[in-house]
């Protein structure tokens, strides 16, 4: 009868650097567009806040300018 058990074998961890030259390797994946916006939010936190406020007033004037216009 034979020993059908694997032999152990010495196993070595893959890293990048004991990679071979000619095994691609997958590229850096891209931010995501929210990502790239919250970055350049936070980098240019007054301007964001300026705009914001500009974009609230605007959409509260129009839609309180439609509630005049359209009352009955």
């Amino acid at each position: 009868m034979t020993n059908s058990a694997p032999k152990p074998t010495e196993k070595t961890a893959v890293t990048t650097d004991n990679l071979p030259e000619d095994i691609p390797q997958a590229p850096k994946a891209k931010d995501s567009y929210i990502k790239l916006a919250m970055r350049n939010m936070v980098r240019k936190g007054r301007q964001s806040l300026w705009h914001f406020f500009l974009t609230t007033v605007g959409l509260v004037g129009l839609l309180v300018g439609l509630a005049y216009l359209t009352k009955p």
